[in-house]
C-alpha cells in the first residue's frame, strides 16, 4: 500500500485554502473457505466494531458476491484496519484477505 496518500484535497478560493471532504476507502473482505466463520466474525465484531446483525450480513454478501464491504474509512485507518486483520488471522495460521478501494462519487 502507498505510504504518504493524500486523503484530502485542498482547493482555492478568494479566501485562502480550503480543505474538502476526505477520501474514503471501502475496506473490502474477500471469500475465503480456510477461515473458519467464528475468526471471522470475531475481526468484524472487534476490528470493524459491527454488531452481531451487521457481520451476519456482511458474511452473507461475501458468500454470495465473494466480496464484502467491512466498513469505509480514510486511507490511513483503512490501511491500518487491514494491517491489524492480517496480523490476526496470520497468529491463527489463516490467509483471510482483505483490500481497500476508494468510494465512488
Amino acid at each position: 500500500m502507498a505510504q504518504g496518500h493524500d486523503t484530502h484535497a485542498t482547493t482555492e478560493n478568494a479566501a485562502g485554502p480550503r480543505l474538502t471532504e476526505p477520501t474514503f476507502y471501502k475496506v473490502l473482505l474477500h471469500d475465503d473457505a480456510a477461515t473458519p466463520r467464528e475468526l471471522a466474525m470475531a475481526i468484524l465484531r472487534e476490528v470493524f466494531h459491527r454488531s452481531e446483525a451487521d457481520a451476519l450480513h456482511i458474511l452473507r454478501q461475501v458468500q454470495q458476491n465473494g466480496v464484502g464491504v467491512a466498513g469505509r474509512y480514510t486511507y490511513e485507518v483503512a490501511e491500518m484496519k487491514i494491517k491489524t486483520v492480517e496480523d490476526v488471522a496470520r497468529d491463527n495460521a489463516f490467509a483471510l484477505r482483505l483490500s481497500m478501494e476508494p468510494e465512488e462519487g
